[in-house]
């Protein structure tokens, strides 16, 4: 099996192709190493992958196309998980265009990198479960309708979604969207909540806690997501025979096409998410109380039942399991 990763220097990418390396998989990854977080972490996380056996890197954006089409043509790929986008809910609001370039441009050139290699046989690529922008039922079904994004981030993911059916349609080609709900664990991303409220509460300084605390989220250990995505890889998506166009099913469809949920269906309270985070570090956290910010959701909540029928899988790691390991990590890579 030789799979292409993109964003193999980001969080989740590192983590998967770490499993891929240990399960014998020869993995081509790409990333461009960006400054939109600590490039130092995303060196270190690359080092860590960097002449095993099996591995390949390029350094390349996605924007790139003719870069990006030279790997696929000198590459005979099985598989692509395509994890690589700028990331970020707020950081949308202050450079759109990054959102445009990477997310729109950048997906396009990998679609047009699988439509032409015949060999690709399942494209799996991430969404987000900020597509459920303004969605008030919960939880959050595939099933269904997400055409109300509350931030362009949100509306790029669901434009991937859209433009993977498309060539799902067009060209057949297996192409499954898997909607993250808010991945955290070891090796995480800076702009994320653990790890901003970890580093002020060591350094003694206060936390922003959004909507006064009233916030719930669907937090998911990096563990069970990247189970989840090696498990999607081998389930080759087909045409659902029962999809109807009279009543048409968002969540699957007469193309070779499926989105699923990745998430514990769990969701937690915001402050007790600190609390356990305070209990880890043994430190009270500063609390800096503040209204809901443009584009952020209230709360989150996965359905993954299409997951676990369709994979036997679905993620079971606590909080306060995952909290421990990630302050464990932090605590031994900063040195704090």
């Amino acid at each position: 099996m030789h799979i292409l990763v993109t964003g193999v220097a980001g969080f989740i990418g590192f983590h998967l192709t770490k499993r891929l390396l240990d399960n014998n998989m020869k993995v081509c990854g790409i990333d461009n190493i960006n400054s939109y977080y600590d490039p130092r972490l995303k060196k270190d996380r690359l080092d860590m992958i960097s002449g095993r056996d099996g591995f390949t890197f390029h350094k390349v954006s996605l924007e790139d196309r003719k870069a990006l089409m030279q790997i696929f043509r000198d590459n005979d790929f099985d598989i692509v998980v395509h994890l690589a986008a700028q990331a970020g809910v707020r950081y949308s609001l202050e450079n759109p265009y990054a959102y445009v370039d990477a997310n729109l441009n950048g997906f396009m050139n990998i679609l047009e990198g699988c439509r032409h290699h015949d060999k690709i046989r399942h494209l799996v690529f991430a969404s987000s479960s900020s597509v459920y922008g303004a969605n008030a039922r919960m939880p959050f079904s595939v099933h269904d309708n997400v055409d109300h994004p509350v931030s362009l981030y949100a509306a790029t993911k669901k434009a991937n979604e859209l433009m993977a059916h498309s060539y799902a349609s067009l060209y057949s080609i297996p192409c499954t969207g898997l909607r993250f709900f808010t991945v955290y664990g070891p090796w995480g991303r800076p702009d994320m909540a653990l790890f901003k409220f970890t580093k002020a509460i060591i350094e003694d300084s206060h936390i922003d806690i959004y909507n006064h605390g009233k916030m719930q989220r669907d937090f998911t250990y990096i563990d069970d997501i990247i189970e989840g995505v090696v498990r999607v890889m081998s389930l080759t998506p087909e045409p659902d025979p029962q999809w109807d166009r009279e009543s048409p099913d968002p969540g699957t469809s007469y193309a070779p096409y499926r989105v699923y949920n990745i998430g514990g269906s769990h969701p937690v309270e915001l402050m007790h998410f600190i609390g356990v985070l305070e209990d880890a570090l043994g430190r009270q956290a500063k609390k800096n109380m503040l209204p809901l910010q443009k584009g952020d959701v209230v709360a989150t909540c996965a359905d993954a039942k299409d997951l676990e029928t369709d994979t036997g899988f679905r993620p079971i790691v606590p909080i306060e399991e995952g909290i421990r390991s990630f302050v464990d990590w932090y605590r031994s890579y900063y040195r704090v």
